[in-house]
């Protein structure tokens, strides 16, 4: 699981495949780039949508990749980041009012049960399949208010997706002793400098 790699909150249930596909980037320290090549992009996919399958008890779908395929899954990766690169009060929550140019991103079958409940069901296979289960799971979101909780990393240099399970949402950092350090320390060498710097101007 990418996501494990960063030592940050997993998003609950199925949602943690949307978290997973934005941490296949690489990181210094954490490992590479997990969409770089056919062979480990591969694993990836079929370590994540088992356990996506798991989530919701059904079988895992057919995990097959071509280089195509792995160019479709950096680009929704891409997308995806960008999204989640919105402020959580900017984003929009209603799943009826997308503005825009209205693009067809995946399929999904709707099916319903003996007991009258109605269920999303992700189509296709491989990267299409991928593209049809994260939709689907942001849709979801949208709908019930986990997506605010989604977040990257505000660490310029980490960007890791993280879930805020913080009481009033506010969490900023995928790992404060980490980033939320880095980010301190930072702040406090430019206020010293500055100070130094208002010193020498004073004499």
């Amino acid at each position: 699981m990418a996501t494990e790699r960063y030592r940050t909150r997993t998003a609950p249930d199925g949602l943690a495949i949307v978290q997973e596909l934005v941490n296949t980037h690489g990181l210094p320290g954490h490992g590479a780039d997990l969409l770089a090549g056919l062979d480990v992009a591969r694993h990836w996919l079929q370590v994540v949508a088992g356990h996506w399958a798991k989530v919701h008890g059904l079988e895992p779908p057919e995990v097959s990749l071509s280089a195509a395929d792995l160019d479709a899954l950096r680009e929704l990766r891409t997308v995806v980041r960008e999204m989640l690169a919105i402020p959580p009060g900017r984003r929009s929550a209603d799943p009826f009012r997308a503005t825009g140019a209205v693009l067809p991103r995946a399929q999904t079958n709707l099916v319903s049960d003996e007991r009258g409940r109605v269920a999303m069901i992700p189509a296709g296979t491989g990267a299409n399949w991928l593209a049809s289960a994260v939709w689907s799971e942001i849709l979801l979101a949208q709908h019930d208010g986990r997506w605010s909780r989604v977040k990257l990393c505000r660490e310029p240099r980490c960007r890791v997706a993280f879930y805020d399970a913080s009481r009033n949402g506010s969490a900023t950092w995928h790992n404060v002793r980490v980033c939320g350090n880095i980010t301190n320390l930072r702040a406090s060498r430019a206020r010293r400098k500055e100070a130094d710097r208002g010193a020498q101007e004073g004499h």
